[in-house]
Formats: C-alpha cells, structure tokens, sequence
C-alpha cells in the first residue's frame, strides 16, 4: 500500500470518488503543491499531477509522485494522457485544478497557446467542457496588468472558476489549501443548494462584566465553518453570522460575513438582515451563553473579596429566529454528564419548544480536536448517530438540510 492511501478521506469523504488533475506551474507557490495534494486525498479524492517544465525547477516530480502515489506526468506521450484524463467524455477525470496558475499560464490558456503540458490540459478540458479550477499566484502587479485582468475576465466568462489570492507583502499568494477545497467541493459538488440563501451563526458569546472581562463558552467555531465549507459545497450563498475572529481564523467560503460579541449583538444583526425568510434555512450552532448581567463601566478593582456577580436569564437566540422565519431551522444542544437517552430526551424537549426541523445534540465528552459525535433529530423519527471528523459530520448535516429544503 502507498502512504497515499493510508491517509485518503481521513479528512471526510466529500470527494471520494473523484480523480482531480492537479497541474502546477512555475511559481515559488509549487512548494505548497505537495501539501495541497496531500489535503485533496485526505478528502477522498484521487489525485493525477502534470508539472510544466517551470514548475520542476522548484518542486519535483519525484515530490508528486510521493505525494499521489502516482507517477507525476512532465511530458505528452503517445498515451495522449490530455484526452485520456480531460478530453470529452467518459474521460479519467472530473476536475482540472491549476495551484499555483501564474499569469503567463493563464494568458496562454485564455488566448488558446498551448506549449507546456499544463497549458495541454488546459486547452483540451476548456475544449471538453471539463470543470477547471484555479488558484492563482503572482507578484501583485501581474496581477493588476491590465492585460492579465482581461485575461483572466475571458477565462471567468467561460465558466473558469477562480479561487482568489491572499494580497500581502505586494505578492499575490496562492490561497490556503482550505479555499482551494472548497472551491474543488463546489464545482464537483450536487449542487442541490444551488441558488438558496444559508445563514449560519457560530462561535461563542461573552457577556461583558466590566470594561475587561467577559463571561463566555468553550467554543473554537471550527463546526460553523465546516457546515459553512459544507453547505457551499453543495451550491448554497451562505451567510456567517460569527463570533469575531472566527472569519479570519478559519477563511470559511461564505458570501458575506458578520460579526457579534454578545446575544444583544447576535439580535441586533438578525434585525440588521432585514426579512429572515429570505434564507431557506438557518442554522444555529453558535455557543451562546443562557445568561448576561449588567456590565459594569471600567475595571473592577482587583482583590476585592468576595465579588458577587447577579446572572439574568439571556434572551433565547432560537425563539426570536422562530418568530420570523418560516423556514427550515436547526438548532444545536450540547450537554455534559448525561447517558444518550437523557440527551435526546433534553435535545427533542427543545426541539418542540423552539419548533426546529433539524436538532443536534451532542455531549461535551464527545468532542475532540477536529472530531464530534451527534444525535441529530427530525420529527419523531429514531435519532442519527454521526461520528468522525468536524468535516464529515457537516456534510452529512448539509446533506439533510438539502433534503428538507427540496421537500415539496
């Protein structure tokens, strides 16, 4: 066995199945190529490499081969492996990926030069109809030359699909392997979710005690961002309602990103979003705290012996939602030190309450780095256990939400 194998869909299963070309070219970016590699197969995928002959000057064949199991290509043979893997149908492909794509590259593939076995693949999946991604990587002001732009406008006219950069340090870089991802899920995706609005709230609350501290919950936001990558993947323009920083931590594919701090935040820009029902569906898994008090001004004096703090019950996220969306809803109930039964039971006490279509429960117990269990409900069906990976328990939730919302 390949340690190639050993590791595929250890990070989810969203594109199992799939054989994505992986065509790198000459920028300094192709050190990130064997990474990248690496994070297509721990999501299931199959992975072929093409390298131009720029690209083998910074990273090697050798490096890709190791990276995919397979041997990296570097020349067009007389296995024509340009049609094989990305010429019409049936084709061994389903997605051409060009990380890092420089503008030289990209202005050969828009103006239709083919020369290098990069821009071969290009040319032949444009000509297929093949989906194509890319992640550009360039100095800034390639990437501002007029003549790269409107390159790369024909290419996005032709249904190209670009996976913006990071702007810093006058360098247009190659976006983190998370975007590429997402960008790979989308196109490949079911695309059910297609033309559906999403809102998502995730992340944790903290309710002011003075100038300086805050009352909050444990809560990295890392299931928001995941249902985000999920419910993206499967077509959805979805909405982050996050606690701040969680954006900028996790680069999650959303459309439009807002921020709260405390629950009169979380209100606030609800209000802010105008008409709820125009998402079809909301999805609640923020950790929001059941209880605020009376903030005080400046720093409580330190030392002060004892100190007591007066908790009021906080306004409840999921019934202010309730009141104005018709929707599909899901809620999240996490507790601690309870058996299963004694979680469901709580869990579909305030499924009822809050009338939600979808609600997971899980126990603190459960949760790990990068990994959870669920319970997740619906109507008075028997529960569905999921248990792996943050990312694969948020497909299997954007896979139910899909179903309700195509639901007649």
């Amino acid at each position: 066995m390949h340690p190639s194998d050993r590791i595929r869909g250890a990070s989810g299963a969203s594109l199992e199945g799939k054989t994505v070309v992986l065509a790198v070219c000459g920028s300094i970016a192709a050190v990130e190529s064997v990474q990248l590699a690496r994070e297509l197969i721990r999501n299931g995928a199959k992975v072929v490499a093409v390298l131009s002959k720029a690209a083998q000057g910074i990273v090697t064949p050798e490096a890709l081969e190791f990276a995919t199991g397979a041997p990296a290509l570097t020349r067009i043979s007389g296995q024509v492996e340009h049609v094989r893997y990305c010429g019409a149908a049936p084709r061994e492909a389903d997605l051409l990926l060009i990380a890092p794509a420089t503008a030289n590259t990209l202005s050969k593939v828009a103006l239709g030069i083919d020369d290098t076995p990069v821009t071969t693949f290009a040319t032949t999946a444009l000509g297929s109809g093949m989906p194509i991604v890319v992640a550009p990587a360039m100095h800034e002001a390639m990437l501002e030359n007029p003549v790269v732009k409107e390159r790369l406008k024909e290419l996005r006219a032709r249904g190209v699909v670009f996976v913006d950069p990071v702007l810093e340090e006058g360098k247009a870089k190659m976006a983190p392997s998370a975007d590429i991802l997402a960008a790979v899920r989308r196109a490949l995706g079911p695309n059910d979710l297609k033309g559906r609005r999403v809102l998502v709230i995730a992340g944790s609350t903290a309710e002011p005690i003075d100038s300086v501290r805050v009352i909050t919950n444990r809560s990295s936001g890392r299931t928001g961002a995941e249902l985000v990558r999920a419910l993206a993947g499967r077509g959805a323009e979805v909405t982050l309602l996050a606690a701040e920083g969680l954006q900028e931590r996790f680069r999650t594919p959303c459309v439009r990103a807002l921020t709260f701090s405390s629950v009169e935040d979380i209100l606030a820009r609800l209000k802010e979003l105008g008409d709820l029902n125009a998402f079809g569906a909301i999805v609640n898994c923020a950790a929001i705290s059941d209880y605020s008090l009376q903030k005080r001004e400046g720093k409580i004096p330190s030392g002060l012996e004892p100190l007591t703090l007066e908790l009021r019950p906080a306004p409840r996220v999921l019934a202010s939602i309730r009141e104005r969306f018709s929707g599909v809803l899901v809620g999240f109930k996490l507790e601690s030190a309870v058996e299963s039964a004694a979680l469901v039971q709580r869990a579909r006490k305030r499924q009822a309450e809050h009338r939600l279509d979808i609600m997971v429960a899980n126990r603190l117990e459960d949760v790990s780095a990068g990994r959870t269990s669920w319970e997740i409900l619906e109507g008075d069906g028997e529960p569905v256990r999921v248990e792996g990976t943050k990312a694969e328990a948020a497909e299997r939730l954007a896979e139910r939400v899909a179903l309700r919302l195509r639901a007649p």
